[in-house]
């Protein structure tokens, strides 16, 4: 038995073949006797799908690939920012990329990043720091000198948007010491393209 763990029952499942029946492993003495191959086929019903997740076992720890449990059960080993209401494929691709996120966790990269992968919109993020390079010394600092940042999500429909959900993460995301504030706005709409002038006139 070989595949991938999705929708692999880690339960008794009716049908289910053992690779390795106990009852072939029986002594000659027991070899025909009926009770005795009753008890342990009994025994295979269990151990069946045992057999099947071992053969399976790399794909559980494939986000892509794991019962849907078992990504839930994934996502608490690398610390995968969930609230538990995420649809399955978005628990999937929060578990794959938690590492990688960890490695950038209070950067800017990395608060884009976990918003983006929270809510499928990239934010605009405003911090006061700032960098800056001069020639001469006893420059103006860059910046602003109340250390801040505000991270606004602009989506079509606001109202859909939890903004406690929002807060959450970037709580989670952010530099620790950086005080913070958050906004769900409606996005931009595009402003109409000036008409060419027609040569021909």
């Amino acid at each position: 038995m070989s595949g991938t763990a999705e929708g692999t029952a880690r339960g008794t499942v009716p049908g289910l073949a053992t690779p390795y029946p106990l009852g072939a492993a029986l002594p000659a003495v027991y070899a025909e006797d009926d009770f005795g191959q009753r008890f342990v086929s009994g025994l295979d019903v269990v151990l069946a799908p045992l057999f099947n997740v071992l053969d399976s076992l790399e794909a559980y720890f494939t986000p892509a690939l794991a019962p849907a449990d078992f990504v839930d059960y994934l996502a608490t080993w690398v610390g995968a920012e969930l609230e538990g209401t995420e649809s399955l494929a978005l628990r999937r691709r929060a578990v794959a990329s938690a590492v990688a996120l960890h490695r950038v966790r209070g950067t800017r990269q990395g608060l884009a990043a976990a918003v983006r992968l929270a809510f499928g919109v990239p934010p605009e993020i405003t911090e006061s720091g700032g960098a800056a390079w001069s020639a001469r010394p006893l420059g103006p600092f860059p910046g602003a000198p109340a250390a801040g940042l505000h991270v606004a999500l602009r989506v079509a429909d606001p109202a859909a948007v939890d903004p406690h959900r929002l807060h959450a993460v970037v709580a989670a995301a952010r530099p620790a010491h950086l005080p913070f504030t958050v906004a769900v706005t409606p996005s931009r709409t595009p402003e109409p393209l000036a008409e060419e002038p027609d040569p021909d006139e």
